[in-house]
């Protein structure tokens, strides 16, 4: 039975440590209360500034009154009938919607499922079902989920790789292209082409797979020449380019989709996070002639497109547009960034800020020398905001990466008070000698 009070944090820490897995980890040793838009209170009651959103997830700010209507409202008709079983018309209008939104003319269609990895996963069975191949090319750095193929996706190996292969073959990964870490577009496109020299030869690649800005990678955004070269080269083989837009849609970037940013067309877009408002679905949209190719009963799954998740996902169109929330994404990511630019004629160790739109970066370096990415930085800097009342999450190659993932309704008052303690932290470690 539950407790009947609330716990102190250190006291549910206890607990969770007893109940679950190490392998489960946690950011920050706090336990959620209640949240709105761009604030959480944890069950001691204190407030604290969200610069996450869930990993990007509620882009639209916790509990948007519009999302929160509309699951009630489906939820006093039904919760799950399984859409195989028995369909139900929010899934189709969701469908439809997306439809329209992907860029491109070609006709377009869309199914859901629950989780970013279960999206790149059909993404491949589509991409390998229309072309017949097995081989996948994704990008050093990637992530693209925790399942085994997305895990043999993924371009990075410690933690999420660490103890769990062999993983599935035909896999092979390219260089990301980076101007901070000395990686051009053409020495990206080389990587692929060495691919096709040394490991599969282009006529048994299915699809490449990229993140037009990588996520847990570092936030950084891929280079519009690449993407163009990318797209002609398989365009050239007659591969399916894949986009992940896990982490950068839903107006994360300033465009509903990021790739949107490049006039690049991919055959299959990956969407999830931000398209559920907080609840779990996720969505695989591509050119109609690829998405036919699978036989009835390929794909789906038990409770994908959930009709409470789907209702949640047209109440978040509805607001991306009806709240501009493309160009606020703009207008927060200006912020920040001029921000950080300001604050890196200080502190020296902030040697890259980077982003597009809301989906913003900062990469430290000890002293500001490139060969000496600092997790420490990164990590001592949230533990201090934490304590401040402001919540954050590195990423990167080398967890030396701040990502800012405010939620897009935030205000500017409480932005700009989350930036303020930034500062207030950063000036406190360099004081320290930690910075």
């Amino acid at each position: 039975m539950a407790p009947a009070t609330l716990q102190s944090n250190s006291e549910l820490m206890t607990r969770r440590a007893e109940a679950l897995p190490r392998g489960v980890g946690q950011s920050h040793p706090i336990f959620a209360q209640k949240a709105l838009n761009s604030e959480i209170w944890d069950v001691e009651g204190k407030r604290y500034i969200d610069f996450c959103a869930g990993i990007a997830v509620v882009n639209t700010g916790h509990c948007h009154p519009k999302v929160i209507a509309a699951i009630q409202e489906q939820a006093q008709k039904f919760t799950h009938t399984c859409f195989q079983v028995v369909a139900y018309e929010g899934y189709v209008e969701l469908a439809e919607r997306l439809n329209r939104l992907a860029p491109g003319g070609a006709p377009k269609k869309t199914f859901f499922m629950n989780t970013g990895a279960e999206a790149v996963e059909n993404a491949v069975k589509a991409a390998r079902a229309f072309t017949g191949r097995p081989g996948v090319i994704a990008f050093n750095g990637a992530f693209h989920g925790r399942t085994l193929l997305a895990l043999a996706l993924t371009g990075k190996v410690a933690p999420y790789k660490t103890g769990f292969g062999p993983f599935p073959g035909d896999v092979f990964h390219a260089p990301y292209p980076s101007e901070t870490h000395g990686v051009s577009a053409s020495a990206a496109i080389a990587g692929i082409e060495r691919i096709f020299k040394n490991d599969i030869d282009a006529s048994r690649v299915a699809a490449v797979i990229v993140e037009p800005v990588q996520g847990e990678g570092g936030y950084i955004p891929a280079p519009v020449e690449f993407l163009k070269r990318l797209r002609a080269l398989c365009d050239q083989y007659g591969i399916v380019l894949i986009c992940d837009e896990i982490q950068s849609g839903v107006a994360r970037t300033g465009k509903f989709l990021a790739i949107e940013h490049s006039g690049v067309i991919p055959d299959i877009i990956t969407m999830a996070k931000g398209l559920g408002g907080g609840t779990p679905i996720s969505a695989i949209v591509g050119r109609a002639d690829i998405m036919e190719a699978a036989i009835p009963g390929g794909l789906g799954g038990t409770y994908g497109g959930n009709p409470l998740a789907c209702a949640a996902a047209l109440a978040v169109l509805d607001i991306v547009e009806e709240e501009n929330l493309c160009r606020r994404s703009i207008a927060i990511g200006e912020r920040i960034r001029g921000f950080f630019s300001t604050l890196a004629k200080t502190f020296p160790s902030i040697v890259d800020v980077r982003g597009l739109g809301a989906m913003s970066a900062v990469e430290f370096f000890a002293g500001g020398d490139r060969t000496k990415p600092s997790a420490d930085i990164a990590d001592a800097l949230k533990a201090e905001a934490l304590k401040r009342g402001l919540l954050l999450l590195n990423c990167g190659v080398n967890g030396n990466v701040l990502r800012l993932m405010t939620p897009l309704t935030i205000s500017d008052p409480v932005l700009d008070e989350g930036l303020e303690i930034i500062g207030a932290a950063l000036a406190d470690l360099a004081r320290e000698g930690r910075l």
